[in-house]
């Protein structure tokens, strides 16, 4: 039987999609975003909303941004924050990122991002790039003629980086990497029985995963991000629950973007094989190919915002609380800054200038490391696997949080 909790949580993730769907069927822009029509293109939505003027509210009374200036504007505009002023936010109850740094707002925001910067330093990361070129050709050394690019790359490369990070011993890295994309999944939605348990379990199981390593190396530290972190406990810069949050939140985090930005990419050059080309005829283009794979196709779409006060955007009032959505992924393909935004182009200069990590203080601290396996892994995709090519239809995420795919079935 059901708990009370749990029959919330379903009933209310049941709820909301019921209303956003009543609502997109009255002709809410914003809540069509949430249609499974919109699933696999959502950018003529995107564009539609953005022929609307520069900020667009519907009947949900939910306001949403597109230009790339304006959504700039919002991440990085200290009015906004990401939860209302009560300390509510969207979709509290299954984010399992809700109780990290990600999701406060100053000053415990600023606090502990400041507590977990260290473990991301550019030196570090540089230092990290043996190791994860030793890890991806490790994991291409394994694969068949025929194997699924999620499940057997994809996945794998960053959950063993963040291993290392984090120092997770051997004989845990296969709980930790199962727990991680159950965890993970949840952005999806919960709306049965079992998956709802089957996150709670695992959120449980990482707390103990995370608390039982927290006391070994109170006792015996390492070079690892968790040592770094108990030694801030020590501090008191941070407590032992803010601890285990950020544990979370560098494993989720660190795994979201690098496996969907993988993802993306192999069916981009799947269907773009001119830019396949070139990629493999210069493998040096890698690192361009990252910034334009997450230009073209953000693994996150889009943010929320709430003000704190009375606020205007390009002249619009929006009231106290009401969110904002800020749609990054039409910010990418904002002509006034991308010419000929929906051309996939690896050679594009400007393709730095996206906001797939968002922006202002909340930017992704994890940005360099993903580029650096993103840049590994494509230029040893390029260089190792040159007649890499889809072998079955691809399998999308049913997710608006997140852009990626399931299954990604390739063949050599």
């Amino acid at each position: 039987m059901l708990t009370l909790s749990e029959v919330r949580t379903i009933a209310g993730s049941l709820a909301i999609r019921g209303t956003s769907r009543l609502l997109a069927e009255a002709g809410d822009l914003v809540c069509a975003l949430e249609s499974p029509r919109h699933l696999a293109n959502p950018y003529p939505l995107y564009e539609r909303i953005r022929a609307k003027g520069p900020v667009y509210s519907g009947l949900s009374r939910v306001y949403a941004i597109t230009s790339h200036a304006l959504c700039s504007a919002a991440l990085r505009d200290p009015g906004l924050g990401v939860r209302t002023r009560a300390g509510q936010m969207i979709g509290e109850s299954t984010n399992a990122l809700a109780d990290t740094f990600v999701s406060m707002d100053e000053p415990d925001h600023a606090r502990l991002r400041k507590v977990a910067a260290p473990a991301f330093r550019p030196k570090l990361i540089r230092q990290m790039r043996a190791s994860v070129e030793a890890t991806t050709h490790r994991l291409l050394d394994r694969l068949g003629d025929e194997f699924d690019m999620m499940t057997d790359f994809a996945a794998p490369l960053p959950i063993s980086v963040i291993s290392d990070l984090l120092g997770i011993p051997a004989g845990d890295r296969g709980r930790f990497a199962r727990y991680g994309q159950i965890v993970g999944r949840a952005f999806d939605g919960l709306s049965s029985r079992g998956h709802l348990r089957e996150y709670v379990a695992a959120v449980a199981d990482l707390r103990e995963l995370f608390s039982r390593l927290m006391a070994e190396r109170r006792t015996d530290p390492g070079e690892d991000a968790i040592s770094m972190l108990v030694t801030a406990e020590t501090d008191e810069k941070i407590t032992a629950d803010e601890l285990i949050a950020t544990c979370r939140l560098l494993l989720i985090a660190g795994f979201e973007t690098t496996v969907n930005m993988i993802g993306n990419a192999t069916v981009l050059f799947a269907e773009d094989r001119d830019q396949w080309q070139l990629l493999r005829s210069r493998p040096d283009l890698a690192p361009g190919a990252v910034e334009e794979v997450l230009r073209y196709e953000s693994p996150l779409p889009m943010l929320n915002r709430y003000p704190h006060e009375p606020y205007e955007i390009d002249g619009h009032p929006i009231p106290v609380d009401r969110p904002i959505i800020v749609i990054t992924a039409a910010a990418n393909r904002d002509a006034k800054v991308f010419p000929d935004p929906h051309r996939f182009d690896i050679t594009r200069p400007e393709a730095v200038q996206h906001l797939a990590f968002g922006g202002g203080p909340h930017f992704c601290l994890g940005a360099p490391l993903s580029r650096l396996e993103g840049d590994v892994a494509l230029r040893a995709l390029a260089e190792r696997l040159p007649e890499l090519r889809l072998a079955g239809e691809a399998v999308r995420r049913k997710s608006t949080i997140i852009r990626g795919f399931l299954s990604v079935p390739v063949m050599k």
